[in-house]
Parts: C-alpha cells; sequence; structure tokens
C-alpha cells in the first residue's frame, strides 16, 4: 500500500494510506488538515499548547474557550496563532453570557472555524459567525436536532455519544452514528464519543463520518499542560471508572457529566442529600437548593487540571480512558493511530 507523507514540525513523516486520505477526504478538504482528528475542546485542557500541538501535527486543534472572557479568547487565540500557522478552531458554549462578542471576538483574528456547542445557537451568534466568513460547526445530540441547525446554517455536524467526557447525552456514539451518518449526507458530519483506536476511526469513516473528535486520548499528550497527577489519574483509570453523574431526585435536576470517580464525586451525592433534607424540612426554597447543587463544581475542574487536586476536583474523561496508559508526544498519538488504521485497510486488500 502506497502511504503518503504528512510533515509534523520536526519533519517527522507520519504516513497516511492513500485509502485512508479517500475515506476522509471531505473532511480534509473542510477543516483545511491532512489527518481528519480533531481535538476535543476541554475546559483548562484544549488550550494554545496542545490546541497548536494537534494542528502542527496534521490534526485539527480546537481552544475551549469555556467561560472565558472575550479579552481572554482574544489573548489565547493570538497566542496559539503565534505557535502554529495551521489551521485550528474555537469552541463557543452558546450559554455564555457574552456570546455575541466572543463570535466577534473569532472574527476579529479570523478564526477559520467556530464550534458552537451546548445548545440551539441564537440566531445572531449563527449570523456574526457566517458574517465573518468562518465555517461553522453544531453538535448535534439527535437526527432531528441535525436537520434544523443544518437548516439554521451549520455548514458542518458533530455527534457525541454519552461515551464522551464532560457534559454527555443519554445515548451512544455507535447509535448516534446508525442514526445520523445514512441521513445526513449534504454537510460534513464528524464523530465523538469513546473513540480511541484507529480501527474504530476507520469503521465510522466506513459508516460516512467526514472524521472523529477525540479529547480524552489527548489530556495525557506531552504537550497538555494538564498537571501530572491529572494524568496519571487518566493513566490507571479504566472505563468502568468514568461514569456519569447521579441524579437523586428529579425536583433538582443534575446535568449528566462523565468523569472518573472520586472523593468528590462521593461529596457531590451528599451533598445532594443534604440539600433534599433542607428543602423538604421547608429550610431552603427550590431555587436556592437547585443553586446550591449547582455550585458544588464551580472550579472543581480547574482546581484538578492545574493545581493537581484529583481527590476532589472534576476528573472529566471518556470511557475510551481505559485506552490511556502512557503520556505520549501528539505526534506519536498519532503515528499508533494511523498504523491501527492502516492495518486496518491493508487487511481488506488482501482479502
Amino acid at each position: 500500500m502506497t502511504l503518503a507523507a504528512v510533515q509534523t514540525p520536526d519533519s517527522t513523516p507520519l504516513a497516511v494510506p492513500p485509502a485512508l486520505a479517500k475515506l476522509w477526504a471531505r473532511g480534509s478538504e473542510f477543516l483545511g488538515c491532512p489527518i481528519v482528528l480533531m481535538g476535543g475542546a476541554m475546559t483548562w485542557v484544549s488550550e494554545r499548547n496542545l490546541v497548536s500541538a494537534i494542528s502542527n501535527a496534521g490534526g485539527f486543534g480546537v481552544i475551549a474557550c469555556g467561560s472565558m472572557t472575550p479579552e481572554l479568547l482574544d489573548r489565547e487565540i493570538k497566542a496559539t496563532q503565534a505557535l502554529t500557522s495551521k489551521p485550528f478552531g474555537v469552541n463557543l458554549i452558546t450559554l455564555h453570557p457574552m456570546l455575541l462578542q466572543l463570535a466577534d471576538v473569532c472574527a476579529a483574528n479570523n478564526v477559520t472555524h467556530v464550534v458552537l456547542a451546548g445548545g440551539i445557537p441564537p440566531a445572531e451568534a449563527i449570523k456574526r459567525v457566517k458574517d465573518s466568513g468562518a465555517k461553522l460547526m453544531c453538535f448535534a445530540p439527535a437526527l432531528v436536532l441535525a436537520k434544523r441547525f443544518i437548516k439554521l446554517g451549520a455548514d458542518a455536524i458533530v455527534i457525541e455519544g454519552s461515551e464522551a467526557g464532560g457534559h454527555i447525552g443519554p445515548v451512544s456514539t455507535s447509535v448516534l452514528a446508525q442514526e445520523i451518518l445514512p441521513v445526513i449526507r449534504d454537510v460534513p458530519v464528524f464523530v465523538a464519543g469513546g473513540i480511541a483506536r484507529g480501527e474504530t476511526i476507520v469503521s465510522y469513516l466506513d459508516l460516512g463520518a467526514s472524521g472523529v473528535q477525540m479529547g480524552t486520548r489527548f489530556v495525557c499528550a506531552s504537550e497538555c499542560i494538564a498537571h501530572p497527577k491529572f494524568k496519571q489519574a487518566f493513566i490507571r483509570a479504566n472505563a468502568r471508572d468514568a461514569m456519569p453523574s447521579i441524579q437523586l431526585d428529579k425536583r433538582f435536576p443534575v446535568i449528566p457529566v462523565r468523569a472518573i470517580v472520586n472523593k468528590g464525586v462521593e461529596e457531590f451525592m451528599e451533598k445532594q442529600r443534604q440539600v433534599i433534607v433542607k428543602f423538604d424540612a421547608g429550610e431552603l426554597n427550590a431555587v436556592s437548593a437547585q443553586l446550591e447543587i449547582e455550585h458544588f463544581w464551580a472550579g472543581a475542574l480547574r482546581r484538578a487540571v492545574i493545581d493537581g487536586d484529583v481527590e476532589h476536583g472534576s476528573l472529566m474523561a471518556g470511557q475510551s480512558v481505559g485506552m490511556v496508559t502512557k503520556e505520549q508526544p501528539v505526534a506519536t498519538i498519532f503515528a499508533e493511530l494511523l498504523e491501527q488504521a492502516t492495518h486496518t485497510l491493508a487487511a481488506r486488500i488482501s482479502l
């Protein structure tokens, strides 16, 4: 099998089989990168260093704006541009109170791709992204929403299953792929959630995906700034350790978040119990009770990722965490994934 070379910053060629290049050609053209592996937007993790490393290695890095102010996002984009000349995107949360200003920051910095996640994006946010000339990507947890986002102007769709880390929906990646990929053909669709090997990447491309997104696998990249203790928690964990948060009382909704279980998770369960008791006793009204529950995790992700508090911080991770076994440079991770994909494609030829 003839292989095409992709140059990484240290001039080490990564072999991309033409058969794989053909499978993800649509995604490659859309993102402007030769290796159609998007980096998942992970708050505090997907910043300038990891994003630029992914793009420089031939993939597509995505800055996680999270709760950044417009000023902070502006600095982060400029810092990333100083580290790479390759395309990268910015992920904006639709519920951010300054969403429109953040979209303007992306436009001012000529960001080529903007990802809107976390809900149905406001019409004005879509307009500002489209008017800037950037390509708009939206997360769709169901077929009906994928169709709606396309009508609203989305240039591409990302489907992410419940195996993913962080905030998750109720449907698995494999089911979403079967539901959406055969139907949505007019825009590229990227698949995310529980992906950690090249063989799996090929399987989703076969189903019609234009590429994939991976987050958990890149947490232990050498270029990732996450605290060593945070990375060790990933390396030690297996798939069963990454569990969604549990809601104890339907009166007080808890948005499901998949994370490695630690003392913080146990304390969150106890916090819910205490709040429910106070509410039933008339010591808290419904609004105050809900706020106490929601505020429990405030700052918890930063404490884990940046400060290394892996006991009480939030260890957001996908179920693919069991396949993260060591710290590696991004280029090495890419090389492994491409080798696995190559073997899968080569086996077809030998049949």
